[in-house]
């Protein structure tokens, strides 16, 4: 299944391609990530059992989310639209020793291929890269079994992320590449949650994700200006 859907952008993908090589160095331009990671595993923990469940990581990247889910007995499928990530993400299979089968494919491709198979989704940090949010819950909320939860994360549209997100991580701190975000692109929860219910899913939760650089770590809970994570649910 290699076949690229109109939702992606070019630019989006060729910037994340650029960035593969140093994708699992834990100082590189991906930092921030590794940082993050514990935090987006215990909140996917906190609404998904992932001893044995079937779960697919979209918009997979490197492969960060994906491993940590396997390590905690999920069957993890990866999915990315950047055949240079996906590729690094099977390289670092080698040296991990973990089972993940990542793939070149869209959210809409696995969704006609494979409907109702998939005991959770993680989608961390993808919807504000893509053309329309929408389409990719609408595969999500097709992908998923009756059951099934929908765990996100994203950025809030705000003066706060604006200050925070590109001023201050991109541009003062310089914590992420310049051009990682675009402000237009980011989400409120309102309009997730319309999207949401629109594709027939249920939106259960919405909590912070606050990111502390100076201590290089990550907490859930509190006011969502910034960073959010979500979870929704697909009725039985």
């Amino acid at each position: 299944m290699r076949r690229v859907q109109a939702n992606a952008s070019p630019a989006e993908l060729q910037k994340f391609g650029a960035l593969a090589a140093r994708w699992w160095d834990p100082q590189g331009p991906q930092r921030p990530l590794h940082e993050l990671n514990p935090a987006r595993l215990a909140y996917v923990r906190r609404h998904v059992d992932l001893a044995g469940a079937r779960v697919l990581d979209l918009g997979c990247g490197g492969g960060l989310l994906s491993e940590a889910m396997a390590r905690e007995g999920a069957r993890v499928v990866g999915a990315d639209l950047s055949p240079d990530l996906v590729d690094v993400a099977k390289l670092h299979l080698l040296e991990s020793g973990l089972e993940v089968d990542y793939r070149l494919a869209s959210a809409e491709d696995l969704a006609a291929a494979e409907p109702a198979s998939f005991d959770a989704i993680a989608c961390m940090e993808m919807l504000e890269h893509v053309p329309d949010p929408g389409s990719v819950l609408r595969a999500c909320a097709a992908l998923l079994k009756p059951g099934g939860r929908l765990v996100l994360s994203t950025l809030n549209r705000t003066p706060a992320a604006f200050a925070l997100a590109i001023v201050g991580a991109e541009y003062l701190a310089r914590l992420l590449p310049r051009g990682t975000h675009h402000y237009k692109q980011f989400i409120r929860p309102s309009e997730l949650a319309a999207w949401l219910r629109a594709a027939g899913l249920q939106l259960e939760d919405v909590s912070g994700l606050h990111y502390d650089p100076l201590r290089r770590r990550a907490s859930v809970g509190g006011h969502t200006a910034v960073n959010y994570l979500a979870c929704a649910v697909r009725p039985a």
